[in-house]
């Protein structure tokens, strides 16, 4: 179990955490959520013994392994396999300590060390690490090259191959989706879900957390709090506990006011001095309740493009590549005023390409792109933040776009976009690349296009502001074409399908709930690996995806009903004795619990702690058990309808 204790950390002078207490089960899958800034990254630090804690106590079992994904990859000589396997710390000791033994010609070390690498099941380890591999995009032959041969997001694939590839008791994703596609991005929950290890996982990418985790923590004004199920849980919940919060507010502050007019109205009076001093020291021990608020700080939309010409772009057999060395070919696609279009494929079967031939900053091999000619194209590409000046203002990079504009004017405009005060005027060097992210993405508002091309546009932006980026692409009046791993922003802002597949774009006759079952069922049915996924005779029938869904969901729901009560209980007493436990805890740790007039009290409290110990550890094994039970069904259940 990990424990935090009445937890305080800082940064400088900034606090993150104070006085904060958490408790995380063996094998709880847990997201940590929080707006940029709180100091999600910093905990993780802290877990990883990287930094130390300002005040309280962290507790983790001192025998439990941990992995992380490395931030960098130095350019090794040597194969992404043998790369990957090197995230088994513990295989990679035996290896080292058997060819010593070997060298040393000792038969009884060798035979000792061979059965401790049979235990740990070191001679699939390679099988393991290249279906790793696979998984996270790297063909076959990709993954004998060295490792100095892959670009940096490829590289992190890499990084977070190894961490997965560690036999860990304890996992730490820090935001593991940023550097994959949609596809990977599938085969990742479903590898996540299949592991035995406590995760810790911070993500603004919501489908993603629903997938992949029972228990959500939020960083919230220096406080953590445990809610008891995924994403979608956690927001039912904070919605009701802060309807409860508000009603409690609005309660307290009537009794304020009460408690102020009488002292206001009788302090000065003999009769009553006693009695308004009475509620005066009442008021001054009265622990406030804050009022509830959703603090979002971000508020913008798209204005009305000032033309809309129909159809606003046409490709005409158009091939795209680079060289010679063709990625598409034969592309036809009429793009219409008002279409809204998600663009689908693995990273590198060309949708950045097609996106880069549309924005006009690549040139096709052949074929033509007509354009409208009030054409208005606003681009938001996956580097999009290394054209910003960090050198420079917000407002700078505004009236870059609009010279004669009053000052006042951006102000007002990079306010919704949450650029107040003096940051609207300060370099953007020191902006975290969410706040970079805010900004390239306000420059394009500003632009008023009629033809958006974004290309993984939530890159670094927490759940508030892909929230507000999603409103705001509902309103947008042009035309859209967005590349995006976030399921939750296509869903929302598109309503047709494109998939690129063997230098082809198709279209995709079903929704994203389709694309995911034809995507897991061909890797599953032809080949592991997300980069060479066949083409399917045809797009499965909408209709019939739906059916079968709905029957799997059906009988998960059946099964699972029994169990999710059970666990529910479970959990609910599990708090009840945590919290009797506090109290008795307290009760021991204070002197009066040692006095004689204490000493009936002292026996007894010392009894029902044992007691309720012994309890806790049962039902934490039985909760654990149904866990395991929940999630077979819910792993078992698809893979049956779909044999």
């Amino acid at each position: 179990m990990i424990e935090l204790k009445k937890l305080t950390l800082q940064r400088g002078t900034k606090v993150l955490l104070e006085h904060a207490n958490l408790s995380i089960n063996p094998g709880q899958r847990v997201g940590l959520i929080g707006k940029n800034g709180t100091g999600k990254s910093s905990l993780f630090a802290l877990i990883k013994g990287e930094i130390n804690q300002d005040g309280g106590d962290i507790l983790i079992p001192k025998h439990w392994r941990l992995a992380a994904v490395k931030q960098e990859t130095p350019a090794l000589d040597e194969a992404a396999l043998v790369y990957v396997l090197q995230g088994d710390a513990e295989l990679q000791n035996f290896q080292a300590a058997l060819k010593a033994a070997e060298a040393d010609g000792d038969g009884m070390l060798q035979a000792e060390y061979h059965a401790k690498l049979e235990e740990i099941d070191a001679y699939t380890a390679p099988a393991r690490a290249a279906r790793l591999l696979s998984g996270l995009g790297f063909s076959e032959t990709a993954q004998q090259q060295p490792v100095k041969s892959f670009s940096g997001g490829w590289r992190m694939r890499l990084n977070l191959a190894q961490a997965l590839m560690c036999r860990a008791d304890l996992l730490l994703l820090d935001e593991p989706t940023n550097h994959l596609d949609l596809e990977t991005v599938l085969w990742l929950e479903n590898h996540l879900a299949s592991m035995a290890s406590t995760q810790i996982i911070i993500s603004h990418d919501r489908d993603f957390l629903n997938a992949t985790t029972t228990q959500t923590v939020e960083l919230s004004q220096h406080q953590l709090t445990l809610y008891g199920g995924n994403y979608d849980f956690y927001q039912q919940e904070r919605a009701q506990r802060l309807a409860q919060q508000q009603s409690a507010y609005v309660k307290q502050q009537a009794h304020i006011q009460h408690l102020q007019s009488f002292i206001d109205r009788f302090k000065a009076k003999a009769t009553k001095a006693v009695q308004a001093q009475s509620r005066m020291k009442a008021l001054a021990k009265l622990e406030r309740i804050a009022p509830a608020h959703l603090d979002s700080e971000f508020s913008f939309e798209f204005a009305q493009p000032d033309h809309l010409p129909n159809p606003l772009l046409k490709l005409d057999h158009i091939s795209l590549g680079y060289g010679e060395h063709a990625i598409l070919n034969n592309v036809d696609w009429s793009i219409e005023s008002g279409a809204r279009y998600g663009l689908l494929g693995v990273n590198g079967s060309g949708k950045s390409t097609l996106i880069k031939a549309i924005s006009g900053s690549l040139t096709p091999l052949s074929g033509d792109i007509v354009r409208a000619e009030k054409l208005k194209i606003g681009y938001f590409a996956q580097h999009q933040l290394d054209t910003l000046r960090t050198d420079q203002s917000p407002i700078w990079h505004i009236q870059q776009l609009s010279p004669d504009i009053r000052e006042q004017e951006i102000r007002n405009f990079l306010g919704g976009f949450h650029f107040v005060g003096d940051m609207a005027l300060q370099a953007i060097e020191p902006f975290s690349g969410g706040e970079k992210a805010r900004l390239a993405l306000a420059m394009i508002v500003w632009q008023k296009p009629n033809l958006l091309l974004l290309d993984e546009p939530t890159n670094h932006l927490d759940l508030d502001m892909r929230h507000a980026l999603t409103l705001a692409l509902q309103g947008f009046q042009g035309a859209l074409i967005v590349v995006s791993h976030d399921r939750s922003l296509l869903e929302a802002t598109t309503d047709a399908l494109m998939y690129i597949d063997q230098g082809c774009l198709k279209t995709f006759d079903g929704d994203l709930a389709g694309y995911r079952q034809w995507r897991l069922a061909q890797e599953s049915d032809n080949h592991p690996s997300a980069s060479n996924l066949s083409q399917p005779a045809t797009s499965p029938n909408r209709k019939d995806q739906k059916r079968l869904e709905a029957q799997i969901r059906q009988e998960i729901g059946r099964l699972s009903k029994p169990l999710q009560t059970k666990i529910i209980q479970a959990e609910k007493s599990m708090a009840e004795g945590q919290q009797k436990q506090a109290e008795y805890e307290a009760f021991l740790a204070s002197e009066d619990a040692y006095t004689e007039a204490n000493k009936a009290h002292l026996q007894q409290a010392l009894s029902q702690l044992a007691e309720i110990k012994v309890k806790l550890n049962a039902l934490e094994e039985q909760w654990l058990s149904w866990q395991e039970e929940l999630e077979h069904i819910q792993q078992d259940i698809p893979d049956r309808f779909q044999a």
